[in-house]
């Protein structure tokens, strides 16, 4: 990661105007410059506050203009602000005091006072924001350069919000930061491009949107966006979400807070096993990335537990366990996505084969609706490859074709292309491939046909035949090779010679460096 720095020694301010989303990387690299020997998962929590303080502070700014200008309205009045769904900020903790003061060696103290401010005043914040600022491990010095970084960006006008600016800046450096942290990181983030798949699959446009493990949020997000690019109203979702990790729930509610995305998100230390903070919620839509093959899940003290209709989870593994919560939680013609361990699809340890069998065949043609396997190295947490599973409550009603006499499986462990050296993303082409794939076979836009190598529509009779087990590539067959038109017998002679050329070519190599390895006194 670049770590440059100036002469004078402070980090170097991007530059960026309205709609000019080509700068995240660049302030990352100057953010992470000020970070030096601090820990990121210590130095994450100031920095995103500071991008949140200074949003909500444009926001409120560019309407308190308005309304001075409007000779009707009172610009001090805050149900102005709550009106527009804009955060009411208190004189004291608006980001120009703040900025005016980088330099004051008090900073650290004048910020946390700023966030105590805005929770006092607005209730949707109560213990969300950062208030560690005065933390002798930040310093004032690196803090007033920090907000220097920040006051040079324009976070909270029109302009910036249609372009979704601070949404953009805040959720790369979650990424940055779960890179940074490596795997501890990884349980608040899970990747842009495995969200986007999973929200493009099952498609909220309207109705009950949940996730038991909600991390900071990126389901959500995805889901609204998916809505607004498809005409649809921001208020179409009803959000409900569960984080049994505090720190990680306060990312949430920024991450949905600077978005202007009302949602019902709840903390609990028991989590969704323990403490189910919904236990009558039916979900029209479930999208998750839950902390499969956790071993220490509680399902001990759960065996009797009525989420169990399929069979009861082995207290080993949190797999099943997630599987049949989710379950549990769709409504009727209710649709899950969730990302799980490759072991799901084929394990039969503890009863968890079982499980899968009963799942393939329960009523209404079983839940299980398509299967994809993933390439690896999409996570921070772990380089293995992973899998998407979809489940649909009832198959015969869902949407469209009536599809409960087969399961489709997509292999898609080739895809992605590389962002780093450890990390690979989905593109967006191959997004576009598998979910349209999916949506023919479900019949909703083209036709679908069975593409050796890399789908096929399997009946349950052939599912049965493998022992209920769900690995796509049992079923999808591979890619037939293209036919060149050259003849075989040609193609053979053209092989043999190109291959005696290759190995006359290495023995001449071979010579060459025996030879000049001679001539420096080695190899006798």
């Amino acid at each position: 990661m670049p770590r440059g720095r100036k002469a004078n020694g402070s980090a170097a301010t991007p530059k960026a105007t309205n709609g000019d989303l080509g700068f995240e990387a660049t302030l990352w690299s100057a953010a992470d410059t000020l970070r030096g020997s601090m820990d990121a998962s210590e130095y994450k929590h100031p920095v995103l506050g500071l991008i949140f303080l200074k949003y909500i502070s444009d926001a409120f700014e560019e309407l308190h203009a308005q309304l001075t200008a409007d000779r009707e309205s009172d610009p001090e009045d805050r149900d102005e602000y709550t009106a527009q769904n804009v955060f009411w900020v208190p004189q004291a903790a608006r980001w120009t005091q703040i900025a005016a003061q980088a330099k004051s060696p008090q900073i650290g103290e004048i910020v946390d006072k700023a966030m105590i401010a805005i929770e006092h005043d607005n209730p949707r914040l109560r213990g969300v924001l950062p208030k560690e600022y005065a933390k002798p491990s930040l310093g004032s010095t690196r803090l007033g350069q920090l907000v220097d970084l920040v006051n040079g960006i324009g976070l909270g006008d029109a302009e910036a919000r249609k372009h979704d600016v601070i949404g953009r800046v805040y959720e790369y450096f979650l990424g940055r930061f779960a890179t940074a942290e490596g795997r501890a990181g990884g349980e608040f983030y899970t990747p842009r491009s495995l969200v986007r798949l999973m929200v493009e699959m099952i498609e909220p446009y309207k109705g009950r949107v949940f996730d038991p493990c909600c991390g900071s949020g990126g389901m959500f997000v995805q889901s609204e966006q998916f809505v607004l690019a498809h005409g649809g109203r921001i208020g179409d979702v009803s959000i409900y979400g569960q984080e049994s990790n505090h720190t990680t729930w306060r990312l949430a509610m920024m991450n949905l807070a600077i978005r202007g995305i009302e949602a019902d998100i709840t903390w609990n230390e028991g989590g969704s096993f323990l403490q189910d903070a919904y236990p009558d919620l039916k979900a029209d839509f479930i999208l998750a990335n839950p902390p499969f093959n956790d071993s220490e899940w509680g399902g001990q003290g759960l065996r009797n537990d009525a989420r169990w209709r399929y069979g009861i989870p082995p207290a080993g593994n949190s797999n099943y366990a997630w599987i049949q919560h989710f379950v549990y939680h769709l409504a009727p013609t209710g649709i899950a996505a969730f990302v799980m361990a490759n072991g799901s699809m084929s394990s039969n340890q503890s009863g968890e084969g079982e499980i899968r069998k009963n799942l393939i065949e329960a009523e209404h043609g079983g839940l299980a609706d398509c299967v994809i396997a993933l390439p690896g190295q999409l996570f921070y947490t772990t380089q293995i490859p992973v899998c998407v599973w979809i489940l649909a409550r009832d198959r015969r009603n869902h949407k469209f074709r009536d599809r409960s006499g087969e399961i489709l499986f997509i292999d898609a462990r080739k895809m992605g292309a590389m962002t780093d050296r450890t990390h690979k993303a989905l593109r967006k082409e191959d997004i576009a491939k598998i979910s349209a794939a999916y949506h023919a076979w479900r019949g909703k836009a083209g036709t679908y046909e069975d593409v050796p190598g890399f789908c096929k529509a399997a009946p349950l009779d052939e599912v049965r035949k493998h022992g209920h087990i769900l690995t796509p590539g049992r079923y999808v067959g591979t890619k037939e090779l293209e036919d060149d038109d050259e003849p075989f017998e040609d193609k053979i002679a053209r092989l043999t010679s190109l291959l005696r050329e290759q190995q006359l070519e290495s023995v001449r190599l071979d010579e060459v460096i025996r030879g000049a390895i001679g001539q420096i006194g080695y190899g006798k």
